[in-house]
């Protein structure tokens, strides 16, 4: 590279001379370009040119007759049996959703990691005496799950470890719980915290017990008789021996004595019992009486003791197994015919708890059916501007595991290449639609639900609905780290959508999870599912397809505005503030400036033009 600008060797007048043959040779290429048939023009096999492919947005939403049987269909194959990531059953669910992008016509390509990876190997609870005498043994398994087919409730990543100590009810975990015990006089160092679920992350409720000294945690689950497993890994996502690098054969793994590594894990045991198992425990406690909010949650009546300690004991042993297990990521791919390179991704995961009718299958099999009608258009002759990749992960219930080990490993092609990633998680877990994204995306995202019937009221839109739901339209920020979308988003810095119909699921991660319960109580005719599925396919498409990129960076400066308000409140208004103000300031200007210079060229982009007779017609 010369040490100053090439344009300085040139003699005067050069640097037009030569920029006006190639701006008219510029030119010439926009207009060859455009007037080859666009992607809603693309002419159908065999048709001599007769037949055109109509919009392609009408021709996904033209094959939804019919299409939430096919989502049962898959739903009740997909979960006919637990397939927790690394277990022998997860081999299955890989082949039926590989069967069916293939059969969907769809290129197919997997992508083997092996993470670290933790499952129960033993547990025992029991109830003793002040002087250590039994007075009984506690269950430890899940009532709803009579029949064992489910792995037994477990958190991945608790260290192994035993406690004999008397117990402390510590109500959901939080922060200000800990400080009512603090008021009350009563510490849970050296005592085991018995909690129920409710208080945010599992790992969190966790992690604040053992700051406190506490010797290990019980978190109880709901009246049910359900019991919610899950992961209590600290730090982010992803394989914890791998931190910033894909968890492939050959790679270099830290050890468990590392800094790094050492961070991730809990440093006490923990494990999820059931509504049941807590109550015999919180019977037996004296200490304070129980604070009234806290004896409304448990559903116990006036028959409870008081918040702890003892006098009784608890006997708890957890042995945990930790091993490197083999994890597969399925991907299909449709490749754009203009833009190769940008790529356009939609995600979810499909390894569960247990049988996962809502966690993660509702969206697998909602995914499958979008692979399912982008199969039919390419037989139709459609082919996307952008390539389209469908993505199936593995092991999200550890922590994210196959999405970020796969985003680390092509952080460097995803940061160039990767347009928007969409993720469907929980695709349907009760009414009404919820919806987080990045701000330029909100506008896609509102005009694309008003294509979308609602499942639930008739001759009404989703939009419909969703703006008279809450007050309005809320689009979350994407700021939690409990899904796929996490590592695109937070480390690769790529636009996103999540999307869930519900706002939260009684039996989650439970052995109510099941086709049973969707069929029944979740979606009986899966409309919602449906709704799902145009929305992510339509989102999917017009970020493919457009010929310009649906971004809307406005509404970006506009939060970004909202925040530095905020933080202005803070800091009264100080140099730096206005500092950050000027800069959102330019950055709305430059959206707006972008927001003409789309709409002047999208006016031209859809001109036919006839450059060989220097004539152009509008239409």
């Amino acid at each position: 590279m010369p040490p100053f600008p090439a344009r300085a060797l040139l003699p005067p007048g050069a640097a037009v001379r030569l920029l006006l043959p190639f701006g008219l040779l510029l030119l010439v290429s926009l207009l060859v370009l455009h007037a080859r048939p666009g992607p809603d023009e693309r002419r159908l096999p065999g048709s001599g040119g007769a037949h055109s492919v109509p919009d392609p947005a009408a021709l996904f939403l033209s094959l939804s007759p019919g299409a939430n049987a096919t989502i049962a269909a898959d739903l009740r194959v997909l979960t006919a049996g637990p397939h927790l990531a690394g277990t022998p059953p997860a081999a299955g669910v890989a082949a039926h959703v590989l069967s069916r992008l293939r059969a969907a016509g769809l290129r197919t390509v997997t992508r083997d990691y092996t993470p670290l990876l933790s499952y129960r190997s033993h547990a025992s609870l029991a109830l003793l005496a002040p002087d250590r005498s039994l007075l009984s043994h506690l269950s430890v398994d899940e009532p709803a799950d009579a029949g064992r087919r489910l792995v037994r409730p477990y958190h991945a990543y608790a260290p192994s470890g035993a406690a004999l100590a008397e117990a402390v009810f510590v109500n959901l975990g939080r922060e200000e719980d800990f400080v009512a015990l603090d008021r009350l006089g009563v510490t849970v160092r050296g005592r085991v915290a018995v909690a129920v679920r409710g208080g945010g992350y599992r790992g969190g409720v966790v992690a604040r017990a053992a700051k406190r000294g506490a010797a290990a945690v019980l978190i109880a689950g709901r009246a049910d008789g359900g019991v919610e497993r899950g992961t209590v890994i600290l730090g982010g996502p992803g394989d914890p021996l791998t931190p910033g690098w894909a968890a492939t054969d050959g790679a270099q793994r830290l050890g468990f004595d590392h800094h790094a590594v050492r961070r991730r894990f809990p440093t006490i045991p923990s494990m999820p019992v059931s509504a049941e198992t807590a109550s015999s425990i919180i019977r037996t406690l004296g200490g304070p009486p129980l604070p009234a909010e806290w004896r409304a949650g448990l559903g116990l009546g006036d028959h409870v003791g008081g918040v702890g300690p003892g006098p009784t004991l608890l006997n708890f042993t957890y042995q945990e197994d930790r091993k490197m297990a083999r994890i597969k990521d399925i991907f299909a791919i449709i490749k754009g015919y203009e833009e190769p390179d940008r790529y356009v991704l939609l995600g979810n995961h499909r390894d569960a708890w247990t049988y996962g009718a809502v966690d993660p299958n509702s969206g697998t099999a909602a995914l499958l059916d979008v692979a399912r009608r982008l199969g039919i258009m390419l037989q139709s002759g459609w082919t996307p501007r952008r390539t389209i990749i469908i993505c199936s992960w593995d092991a999200e219930e550890f922590g994210m595991i196959g999405s970020t080990e796969w985003v680390e490993e092509n952080l460097g092609d995803l940061h160039s290449k990767a347009v928007a990633y969409l993720n469907v998680d929980c695709a349907v877990q009760g009414v009404g639609l919820f919806a987080g994204s990045t701000p330029q995306l909100d506008n896609l995202l509102v005009d694309v639900t008003r294509q979308v019937k609602d499942p639930d009221v008739e001759g009404k839109t989703v939009h419909d609905t969703w703006s008279t739901m809450n007050g309005g339209i809320n689009i979350e920020r994407l700021a939690r780290t409990d899904s796929d979308f996490a590592p695109f988003l937070h480390h690769a810095g790529i636009p996103c959508v999540d999307l869930y119909y519900g706002k939260e699921f009684p039996g989650y991660h439970t052995a109510l999870d099941s086709y049973t319960w969707m069929e029944k109580h979740g979606d009986p005719l899966f409309l919602r599912h449906l709704a799902i599925t145009e929305i992510w396919g339509l989102l999917a498409l017009r970020l493919a397809d457009d010929l310009v990129l649906p971004f809307g960076y406005q509404t970006y400066a506009s939060q970004l505005q909202e925040h530095a308000n905020v933080f202005a409140a803070m800091m009264n208004n100080s140099q730096s503030v206005n500092f950050i103000n000027g800069f959102i300031k330019d950055l709305s200007s430059a959206a707006m400036a972008v927001q003409k210079e789309t709409n002047v060229c999208s006016s031209y982009l859809y001109c036919t033009c006839f450059f060989v007779h220097c004539s152009s017609v509008c239409i």
